[in-house]
């Protein structure tokens, strides 16, 4: 029997089959950049999905979404779980891909994409951050790793990207980051207007895509 859609937005190409990837939001929640992030890697041949962790609430303003951040953090096993079942509904409804399922994580979605990664090594096989970082045990993942980080970013220091990296490189994984200069956080996000760098935002879009476009390591 299939696996009922858990709360979210799908978007599948054409075909109605593409290699899964699961699209974690930032702390906005699920508003529609996150949406037109899906609909864009569906363009490109991938089955994404984005789970809702906040269920139907979306941030527009810094406090309004430190205040649902905040909520999350408080009930994060919750969150966890939802991942997962996200991440089995993915791996049901379109398979596990050629080479595993790909995650994307936003800021806050970072920090739980590199935890999905860590303890579901045997699926998550590709992992891209933008503008997150998250600690943890990596010595089980079997993923490779890209990372879009801003210059100026006072939510997340070079200091924590440089430690996230070198803990990477240090459990034995294929690990490529960015930094995009003159950026701060957001800039890959239109609707963020005073963050948002048409040039970089681009740049990165074009690398994800080739990540996830890469042949599937021997």
């Amino acid at each position: 029997m299939s696996h009922n859609q858990p709360d979210g937005y799908l978007a599948v190409p054409a075909s109605g089959k593409g290699e899964p990837v699961l699209v974690l939001h930032a702390w906005w929640g699920l508003n529609e950049t996150i949406k037109i992030f899906c609909n864009r890697l569906a363009e490109s041949g991938c089955a994404a999905f984005a789970p809702d962790l906040y269920h139907g609430k979306v941030a527009v303003t810094i406090p309004e979404a430190e205040a649902l951040g905040s909520a999350l953090d408080g009930k994060y096993l919750q969150a966890k779980e939802e991942i997962a079942e996200a991440t089995r509904f993915l791996a049901e409804r379109f398979g596990p891909g050629e080479q595993g399922m790909a995650v994307i994580g936003f800021s806050l979605g970072a920090y739980y994409a590199l935890d999905l990664a860590a303890g579901d090594a045997d699926q998550i096989r590709s992992v891209v951050l933008f503008y997150g970082t998250g600690g943890g045990d990596f010595s089980s993942s079997r993923a490779a790793y890209l990372g879009h980080f801003a210059e100026n970013d006072p939510y997340e220091p070079k200091a924590n990207v440089d430690e996230l990296e070198e803990a990477l490189k240090k459990a034995g994984r294929p690990v490529t980051f960015y930094r995009y200069k003159g950026t701060g956080h957001w800039f890959f996000e239109p609707d963020r207007r005073q963050a948002y760098n048409e040039a970089a935002a681009r740049l990165a879009w074009e690398r994800t895509v080739a990540f996830l476009r890469r042949s599937p390591e021997a």
